[in-house]
């Protein structure tokens, strides 16, 4: 059986509609098991028997962090060491997302598994720690690390700058920091085939979809795509600007490109090129009708 913890999330939601349809035995949860007290985590898989436990539960407020370390520490550190013990004591083997905000950004190619981290700011440190606690509570462990995830249970950056388009003739997007843009459908993919895998490889691993994008070129895109399809009734200007002037109170990557050959070598997962994705991912708003979504 798999428990799903954190199914009410963008990638929870997901990851739940899929195995929901493919047949395979599965329990959710999400606010009402409280992963950072380890009594309610110990109750709850009190008379089941897990084989995998997927962590997609978080704190994810990059900004909001700063200023609610506690929380942070909370839902990143304590709950993942709680999961990762409960999978430890009872031999099941534990996923748990992780975020290419634990790299300092200074990189200039694809970065490794074995690179060293340097995370910058209270969400990135708390994700970072979430990390080496789960690897050392639980020895068949996965970490599966992401970046610039997107999907249709938002919110994300596809829907705000959708929103933005439709409200404004002109929107400034920073571009001299670059990542992988991700859909969520592709991650779900990587997952699955983690938990089908016959023989389970442990340790840390990366995933996003191919090549690399500043959030600028990434808004281009959506706006390209969303004219394309209808989505936006209008032409806007997107221009680009520096990080320098759109301050916020965490400092984000300037570079967190993720290889993945390890990956696609262990577990023979494909990596999608980031622009096809978005595209198929907007045409799935068009079909159904959804780009107001938030």
């Amino acid at each position: 059986m798999i428990w799903l913890v954190g199914q009410e999330g963008m990638l929870g939601q997901e990851l739940r509609e899929e195995l929901a349809s493919s047949g395979q035995e599965w329990l959710g949860s999400g606010r009402e098991v409280d992963i950072t007290d380890q009594a309610a985590v110990a109750d709850f898989a009190k008379g089941k028997r897990f084989d995998w436990i997927v962590n997609c539960a978080a704190y994810t407020d990059v900004d909001k962090a700063e200023t609610e370390s506690d929380l942070a520490e909370a839902s990143n550190v304590e709950g993942p060491r709680n999961l990762a013990r409960l999978a430890d004591s009872v031999g099941a083997k534990l996923i748990h997302m992780s975020t290419d905000y634990v790299f300092s950004g200074n990189a200039r190619e694809p970065l490794g598994e074995n690179d060293p981290v340097g995370p910058q700011g209270v969400y990135a440190r708390t994700k970072e720690r979430g990390e080496t606690a789960v690897l050392q509570a639980c020895r068949r462990a996965i970490i599966l690390r992401t970046s610039w995830l997107y999907g249709k249970y938002g919110p994300n950056f596809v829907y705000t700058m959708l929103r933005l388009m439709r409200e404004k003739a002109e929107l400034r997007v920073v571009c001299d920091q670059r990542g992988s843009p991700t859909w969520t459908v592709n991650l779900v993919r990587a997952i699955l085939a983690i938990i089908q895998s016959k023989e389970p490889r442990y340790g840390i691993f990366h995933f996003s979809d191919g090549g690399e994008a500043s959030w600028y070129d990434f808004a281009l895109a959506i706006h390209r795509e969303g004219r394309l399809l209808g989505l936006l009734e209008r032409d806007c200007v997107v221009r680009p600007i520096p990080a320098s002037n759109s301050p916020t109170r965490a400092l984000r990557p300037k570079y967190s490109v993720l290889s993945k050959d390890k990956i696609v070598s262990q577990y023979g997962v494909s990596i999608e090129p980031w622009e096809r994705s978005l595209g198929e991912f907007m045409k799935v708003l068009e079909s159904k009708d959804s780009g107001h979504n938030e």
